[in-house]
């Protein structure tokens, strides 16, 4: 288990006892303003099974075959999601995983710093954002480095939430947040600064760049909006205060005139792209009477605009369909996520805190069929001396899943990369990468990229 994975876990465990002090969990609204009321949508989320009920098949799917998108290539992946919705396809690309090369980028996680930037690629680089907001651009064939700059402000060398952020390129710039309260554009062809903008929160997750406008959610729960040529703020939306949340954040992801961004509180907000004007406003949490945890709201995978809908998972248990329109509720399913959904074709996939990889219905949220990504692992107990003080290891944790060549590639903490067989949720493959993997991977220009915890830039062809 890595120092990142520990960490996520000791989160959770602390928030849920209240220890609101802690830096990773720490809450500072700096505008001091009241707190928006939430927006009643018409209708309710149709609860496909009820709490106390497990993720299992249902009867009626068995033996039934759904439609998955046609195998295409992707050229590049510019955003966290990929696109604009956060959705991609089925892609072609890297048919052997075999291992094409790997390239150290920097700083891994360590102590109070982690990485959490997915990787992009575009333009013919792919750039990548370590422990210690150092951005580098790679050669997207070989790997070689192209160019690096140190983005860590000098006044911010102690900030113990000064770790993440993320990437995002457009036209010719990529642009970077970081948990050093920073927001910037840099050349992606030089490396070279453009602007530099300085926030009041720290920001862990990566942007989201559209129409002129970068998008980015701060610790403190609110959308921030910059104009991407200057860096000049633009409109904000304050969601509701969160005293605890989990590592990983959120990006927003856009469809058209439509925003719609997850925060720690478990809202999901959709916005007017123009002026941040609220449309809809969704929670997805629900009480437990057997898990404190489940009140670690947090959404921390991304929301994926597809077809129409809204797909997004809650810590606190809710897997949910929301109409993108209206803000109606689908359906809903009890799964506890960390992670992003992959909408596809007739269907939805998703993995749960515990491991369990599931593919549902788009349409009616009915689930198909249910894979332990963690079948046959044993618990085994580590340190101590002689059996006193050892623990036990942590069951391994699961990126989200990219579809690629009709089957899913999923990596874990473990160091595996795994290919299941995208219908039937069967294992294919297994890849050794040799380094915990806590961030999805990505595919595009016939290559699949990772990184790792430890800062190594992987390429599989």
């Amino acid at each position: 288990m890595t120092p990142r994975a520990k960490s996520l876990i000791a989160v959770l465990l602390i928030a849920a006892l209240g220890a609101s002090g802690c830096a990773t969990v720490r809450r500072i609204n700096p505008f001091h303003g009241s707190t928006p009321k939430e927006v009643a949508t018409e209708g309710d989320r149709i609860s496909i099974l009820s709490t106390d009920q497990k993720l299992e098949p249902t009867e009626a799917l068995k033996g039934v075959d759904f439609a998955l998108p046609p195998v295409e290539p992707v050229a590049d992946w510019p955003l966290p999601g990929g696109t604009p919705e956060q959705a991609v396809g089925n892609i072609s690309a890297a048919p052997d995983l075999s291992i094409a090369w790997r390239k150290g980028f920097g700083m891994g996680s360590k102590g109070g710093e982690f990485i959490t930037a997915p990787p992009i690629m575009a333009a013919g680089k792919v750039f990548t954002l370590d422990a210690e907001a150092t951005v580098s651009a790679h050669d997207a064939r070989t790997g070689a480095e192209l160019w690096r700059v140190f983005m860590r402000p000098n006044d911010n060398k102690r900030d113990r939430e000064g770790f993440g952020g993320g990437l995002a390129y457009a036209d010719g710039k990529l642009y970077m947040t970081s948990g050093f309260r920073l927001v910037a554009q840099i050349d992606a062809s030089t490396g070279r600064v453009g602007w530099r903008a300085r926030t009041e929160q720290p920001i862990h997750g990566a942007p989201t760049v559209y129409a002129g406008r970068v998008m980015t959610v701060a610790l403190d729960n609110t959308l921030l909006t910059f104009d991407a040529a200057t860096g000049a703020p633009g409109w904000t939306y304050q969601a509701l205060s969160e005293s605890a949340r989990i590592l990983a954040a959120s990006s927003p992801a856009v469809s058209g005139d439509t925003v719609v961004a997850a925060f720690g509180s478990g809202e999901l907000v959709a916005l007017r792209t123009a002026n941040g004007n609220d449309l809809w406003n969704e929670a997805l949490s629900r009480a437990s009477r057997t898990s404190a945890l489940s009140e670690i709201r947090d959404i921390a995978g991304r929301p994926v605009i597809y077809q129409g809908d809204v797909f997004a998972i809650s810590h606190s248990g809710v897997f949910a369909a929301t109409d993108l329109r209206t803000g109606q509720a689908r359906w809903s399913l009890p799964m506890v996520g960390i992670t992003t959904p992959l909408p596809a074709g007739d269907v939805v996939y998703a993995v749960g805190a515990d491991g369990k990889l599931i593919c549902v219905s788009r349409d009616s949220g009915q689930i198909y069929w249910v894979h332990d990504m963690n079948t046959g692992y044993v618990a085994k107990k580590k340190g101590g001396f002689w059996g006193i003080g050892a623990h036990t290891v942590a069951k391994p944790l699961w990126t989200n899943p990219i579809l690629v060549n009709n089957r899913l590639i999923i990596a874990s903490s473990a160091g595996q990369l795994e290919a299941l067989n995208a219908k039937t949720g069967a294992v294919e493959r297994k890849v050794e990468i040799g380094a915990p993997v806590l961030i999805g991977p990505i595919a595009a220009g016939a290559m699949i990229y990772l990184v790792t915890d430890n800062a190594q830039l992987i390429a599989l062809r």
